[in-house]
């Protein structure tokens, strides 16, 4: 009875001692806003099989756009033991109070793809937002000839990736004093029937006489796509996405939308598993750039963006294997 104690003893020391805890497997929370976008289900692929790579357990969860879910879920990954997170902040403000609660038990947080603002936050990830925006707005004055009205598609209030885009289409349409913005909005979720009833009304405001529409992703340009369909306009009226989504692919296929940014999604989630490893063991990585994000200054990595036309889907779509040409020309149809 004795040595039986004592090995039972000896196994609890063990359990507890410092090597026995390192050796467990580190866990780490990805935590999405919302798996609305059909490019969301790629950022998990990608984010899983690097932790696969590096040994980690992910644990993936997603806010369905709202900020007390948000909060609840991080709250939670953090009463699971996680020893890093990565947040893709629903509202990049109201994101903060989650970066002081993980930072109260020693947790180092990534801000995924969207900026967390007014906080303390390890690093950041993302495309090069303001980018996205500067490549769709030179498109569109190309093929308007710098003259025209304009809608801007704006995601939800509060998005850092939303502002960027904004700022960036901007950056090039306030030189070009011919082009009128008659619409800039923001939709709630990034929704894609917002936009469709965003760009409706501006048709019925406006008696058509529309040129171009500018959207933060791919769902709110296939809700524009729609919305043009409907009066007759599809193809006529220059329309630019962002993500590459299979249906924007199709849309350009098909002609009724031209333009689309590819933000790729492999390096992004690639990236920001490796980086919540390095923090999460400790690791001094090296970031690309320093970001403001109002009163602290930012660690980020920097990934990059690519636009996408008809003429280069070879090149930036089928190669990579973003999405096959079975899947956006069907399996047998020609290219």
């Amino acid at each position: 009875m004795l040595k039986r104690t004592s090995l039972l003893f000896l196994g609890f020391v063990l359990l507890a001692s410092p090597l026995a805890r390192s050796a467990a497997k580190i866990k780490i929370g990805f935590v999405l806003s919302t798996l609305q976008e059909e490019r969301y289900q790629k950022d998990q692929k990608y984010f899983k099989d690097e932790a696969q790579k590096l040994g980690f357990e992910p644990i993936m969860v997603s806010a369905e756009n709202n900020e007390q879910t948000q909060k609840a879920k991080v709250e939670n990954l953090l009463s699971m033991g996680v020893q890093a997170l990565v947040i893709q902040p629903v509202n990049s403000n109201a994101a903060s109070s989650m970066v002081t609660l993980a930072h109260d038990d020693k947790v180092p947080v990534i801000a995924y793809d969207r900026l967390i603002a007014n906080a303390p936050v390890d690093f950041y990830v993302t495309m090069d937002s303001f980018k996205v925006g500067v490549l769709q707005a030179e498109e569109a004055v190309k093929k308007t000839g710098g003259k025209g009205n304009y809608i801007i598609l704006m995601g939800q209030a509060g998005h850092s990736v939303a502002n960027e885009i904004t700022k960036g289409v901007m950056s090039v349409l306030d030189k070009h004093p011919a082009i009128k913005v008659v619409v800039k909005q923001n939709h709630e979720g990034w929704s894609s029937s917002l936009a469709m009833a965003t760009v409706e009304n501006a048709l019925t405001q406006y008696k058509n006489k529309i040129d171009a529409i500018l959207a933060n992703n791919s769902g709110m340009a296939n809700g524009a796509v729609q919305a043009l369909a409907g009066q007759g306009l599809a193809g006529k009226v220059f329309v630019a996405g962002a993500d590459a989504d299979l249906a924007a692919i199709k849309d350009i296929v098909a002609g009724r939308q031209q333009f689309e940014v590819l933000k790729d999604i492999e390096p992004l989630a690639r990236t920001s598993a490796k980086l919540a490893y390095q923090l999460a063991t400790k690791q001094d990585p090296k970031p690309d750039t320093i970001v403001e994000n109002g009163g602290y200054k930012v660690k980020t990595l920097m990934t990059p963006v690519y636009a996408i036309r008809k003429d280069n889907l070879e090149q930036r779509i089928f190669v990579p294997g973003f999405h096959t040409r079975a899947s956006v020309y069907g399996t047998t149809a020609k290219k």
